[in-house]
C-alpha cells in the first residue's frame, strides 16, 4: 500500500503551490480532484485542453499523479460524457488507474443507476481506466449492502471506500469489512459518529485505520490509502499539522 494526499486538503492554494506543499510533506503520489466548481482544475478545463491539464498536475519525479477524483455538475448528457472521456483521456496520459466518480442520490433505483454506471465503466475501461464510486452519505452507496448490490450489478465497477460515511451516516459504525472485496481505492480522515463531525483532529474520532488496514490487506489490497481531509473555511484545525499526523500514522500501519 501507498500513502497519498489529495489536492482537497490545500483547496486554499493554488494547484500549483497545494502540489508544492505535498512534495514538501514527502509525499509521493497525490490524488487530483477534477471538479466544476473547484478549487482547482475543473472538467472543462480538461476537455478543452488535455496538455495543458497534463502540464498542471506535474511539478517533477517525485510526486505523481495516481487517481482522480472527479465531480461533474453537467446538466446535459452530451457535456457530461464530452467531460467524462477528456477526465479518461487525461488519466491515460498521466498513467493514473483510478477515477472516483458520485453515485446517484439515494432514492434512485439501483437498476437506473446501474445502466448509467455500466455505459461510464465501459468508456473508462476503453482508456485503461477503472472506475469507482464512492461510499457517502446522501448516495446510493451510503450503506454497505448498497455499495455491494451496485457493484455487482455493474461488472467492472469499483468502490472508493470512506470509512467516515459509514461511521457518521445511517450505517452508524457498524462493521462494513464486506465490501473489502470491491475497494480499489481509500478516503481517509478521522470522523465522529455524527455528520457534524465528518471531519475532526486524527485521534479524537472513531476511525480505526489499523483494524482497516488489515481487512484490506486480507483482500490483498494493495493500493493507495489516500489523505482526504476535505479544506473548508473556519476548520477547527491546522491542516498541514492534521495532513502531516495521518500521513506519518498511515505509514506506520502499513
Amino acid at each position: 500500500m501507498y500513502v497519498a494526499c489529495s489536492t482537497l486538503c490545500f483547496g486554499r492554494y493554488s494547484l500549483e503551490r497545494a502540489l508544492r506543499l505535498m512534495a514538501e510533506m514527502e509525499f509521493s503520489k497525490v490524488e487530483v480532484a477534477i471538479r466544476t466548481s473547484g478549487p482547482h482544475l475543473t472538467p472543462a478545463q480538461v476537455a478543452a485542453d488535455l496538455e495543458l491539464a497534463t502540464q498542471s498536475i506535474r511539478i517533477g519525479p517525485g510526486l505523481t499523479p495516481a487517481a482522480f477524483n472527479v465531480q461533474i455538475d453537467a446538466p446535459e448528457k452530451e457535456v457530461f460524457e464530452q467531460q467524462f472521456e477528456g477526465v479518461c483521456k487525461l488519466a491515460r496520459h498521466t498513467a493514473v488507474a483510478t477515477v472516483t466518480l458520485p453515485a446517484a442520490p439515494v432514492g434512485t433505483p439501483l437498476e437506473v443507476e446501474a445502466r448509467r454506471l455500466a455505459h461510464l465503466v465501459r468508456v473508462a475501461y476503453s482508456y485503461g481506466v477503472v472506475l469507482c464510486v464512492p461510499t457517502r452519505i446522501g448516495t446510493v452507496t451510503e450503506t454497505p449492502d448498497q455499495a455491494i448490490a451496485l457493484c455487482e450489478a455493474v461488472e467492472g465497477l469499483g468502490l472508493t471506500l470512506d470509512p467516515s460515511h459509514f461511521i457518521c451516516g445511517p450505517h452508524q459504525g457498524k462493521p462494513f469489512d464486506e465490501i473489502c472485496p470491491y475497494v480499489h481505492h481509500v478516503h481517509l480522515r478521522d470522523t465522529g459518529r455524527t455528520p457534524d463531525k465528518l471531519q475532526v483532529k486524527v485521534g479524537q474520532g472513531e476511525v480505526e485505520y489499523g483494524k482497516i488496514i488489515t481487512q484490506l490487506t486480507r483482500c490483498r489490497y494493495d493500493r493507495l490509502l489516500t489523505v482526504d481531509i476535505i479544506d473548508i473555511p473556519e476548520l477547527p484545525f491546522h491542516m498541514e499539522t492534521e495532513v502531516r499526523k495521518l500521513k506519518y500514522l498511515l505509514e506506520s500501519l502499513i
